[in-house]
């Protein structure tokens, strides 16, 4: 099919007019293959690129299968969403409430940060919709308070997020729970992380599944990167980047909570406006900083990379690594907050000594050139490595011996003298023999020892006898 409408995949008409009155006018790519899919029950893998359009290429198809379909039981959640992140769960849970405006469908959302009780509370009222993040939902399926008895469709969103932060096994707990017969539906950046194709059989239980593969071209983000020589250094990189550059939002990624919160105060203290996002925040206070950042109060997110995957805020045109990502995954889904629904944007990194090998795989990995530049009167002395290695790495500064060069001490032969305590003690202290002293006038002290003697009693002088 040959650019297919929304009315081309999607026929119930309260989907329909939930469509429109948000205008989504043509579907992405990754919707137009997946949903046909989905409504003929089949378990797929799907990996696409951040900001495709994926949140929609699963809802709509699972809400459609809900309205038109008969439940197998009706205490039962219809569709169970799992993601790896609050702020993703939310953003999923907010999508699915725009879907789902016009029905009768009720979507609920756990997430960890929010009392046991009141989740357990929202359960009772039996949500068709449950998205949820793994670690509170398994606690809740401990408890009893969840029924997946008449599971219809189980989706995992961002799976390779998910085992990235050790929640494979929770992932695995809650399948095990799920309807045998149910849809199961994976969708992730990449398929080819190590563990995610078992942790897929597991789920999908021996089911075969489809994988659909979406190639797009790349979003469409200058990336460019500046030498720092330290930390202060590239905080004062920071400050002058944000004061010269034409941008309507960023958001600037730091690898610790620490110095997230940090370049917090610091912005702040240059009269920025700015929201945070980290794992020391309350889920209140998480909200509260994205919710004033999506509503255009803030123009600055500082952030861990909780924020790297599914945020889908719109005006972000500017993406700075203060701190560079540790691996080239985690570099596209920071750099993709920006230059979403192929609009443009740009992402800085800034490279001192110690993120030099970091830069250069994930060069390699992208298979891409970043551009160097410089700011005007802050140029770092830091130039790059003396000498680089044809992947790209610092070579090593250490001299190494001549081959065939032996060292002088063979540490594995050198056999270690055991000194005793005994041998040590009051070394040093004590005095010469007194044959050594006197040998010519005291030759009876031959063996270093003198004989006993009697102790001499003086007695009182008692005068002349008469």
């Amino acid at each position: 099919m040959q650019n297919p409408t929304f009315t081309d995949l999607i026929s119930h008409p309260q989907l329909l007019k939930a469509l429109e009155a948000q205008d989504f006018e043509q579907p992405t790519a990754v919707q137009a293959l997946t949903i046909p899919e989905i409504l003929q029950q089949k378990n797929l893998m799907v990996s696409a690129k951040t900001g495709s359009g994926k949140t929609a290429a699963f809802l709509l198809p699972a809400m459609q299968k809900i309205l038109t379909s008969t439940p197998v039981n009706k205490l039962s959640t219809r569709t169970l969403i799992l993601a790896p992140t609050r702020e993703l769960a939310r953003q999923i849970t907010k999508t699915a409430q725009l879907f789902c405006r016009f029905t009768s469908l009720q979507v609920g959302m756990v997430t960890g940060g929010d009392e046991l009780k009141y989740q357990k509370a929202l359960l009772r009222k039996n949500p068709e919709v449950l998205v949820a993040t793994p670690g509170r939902l398994l606690e809740l399926v401990k408890l009893g308070a969840t029924d997946f008895s008449g599971l219809d469709i189980l989706i995992l969103d961002e799976a390779d997020r998910m085992l990235e932060l050790g929640l494979g096994e929770d992932v695995l707990a809650i399948a095990e729970t799920c309807y045998a017969q149910r849809q199961t539906l994976l969708f992730s950046a990449t398929l080819e992380q190590r563990g995610l194709k078992h942790l897929i059989s597991q789920v999908m239980q021996g089911q075969p599944a489809e994988e659909i593969a979406v190639r797009e071209k790349s979003n469409q983000i200058q990336q460019e990167i500046i030498l720092a020589d330290d930390v202060k250094h590239k905080e004062r990189l920071l400050v002058a980047l944000l004061a010269k550059s034409d941008f309507t939002k960023a958001v600037i990624f730091a690898n610790t909570k620490v110095k997230a919160a940090q370049l917090d105060g610091l912005l702040r203290y240059n009269k920025h406006t700015v929201s945070a996002l980290h794992g020391d925040m309350t889920q209140d206070q998480r909200k509260r900083s994205l919710d004033i950042f999506r509503q255009d109060r803030t123009r600055l997110l500082v952030a861990t990379d909780v924020a790297a995957r599914g945020l889908d805020i719109d005006g972000v045109d500017l993406v700075i690594n203060f701190d560079m990502a540790h691996s080239g995954d985690d570099y596209i889904h920071r750099i993709g907050r920006t230059g979403r629904a192929d609009n443009s944007g740009r992402a800085v990194s800034f490279i001192a000594a110690p993120d030099w090998n970091l830069m250069s795989s994930i060069e390699r990995y992208l298979k891409v050139s970043f551009v160097r530049i410089s700011l005007p009167g802050l140029v770092a002395a830091y130039e790059g490595p003396k000498k680089i290695k044809t992947s790209g790495k610092a070579a090593s500064t250490k001299k190494r011996k001549p081959a065939g060069a032996k060292s002088s001490v063979d540490s594995k032969t050198k056999v270690r003298e055991k000194v005793r305590e005994k041998d040590k003690k009051n070394v040093g202290k004590r005095r010469a023999p007194v044959v050594a002293q006197h040998p010519q006038t005291a030759p009876e002290l031959a063996d270093g020892f003198a004989p006993l003697k009697k102790k001499r009693i003086s007695k009182p002088d008692l005068g002349d006898e008469e």
